[in-house]
């Protein structure tokens, strides 16, 4: 009687492992991809919005950080992954 219930619990355990895998692990992973893909394809002239909220256009790139250029004419430089996304024409 004590095999089958150790084999429950590892069976159980098992599918505890594998929500958390498909619930918390995969999308953070993909969200992370998503995220460098999106920091290595910003170029010049890109219009851009960072995680803090400072919306500004891209006015120099290296490899690892960003020139931006804000309203008021000052430039700022930044992390590529202080990106948050591309400022489109209806996000103006």
């Amino acid at each position: 009687m004590e095999d089958n219930t150790t084999w429950i619990m590892i069976g159980f355990l098992v599918l505890m492992f594998a929500g958390f895998y498909f619930l918390m692990v995969r999308p953070q992973r993909k969200r992370q991809q998503a995220q460098a893909q999106l920091a290595s394809n910003i170029k010049v002239g890109d219009r851009i919005i960072t995680w803090s909220g400072i919306y500004g256009e891209v006015v120099g790139a290296d490899e690892d950080t960003l020139v931006i250029k804000v309203e008021s004419g000052a430039t700022l430089r930044m992390a590529r992954m202080a990106i948050a996304q591309k400022q489109f024409e209806d996000n103006k």
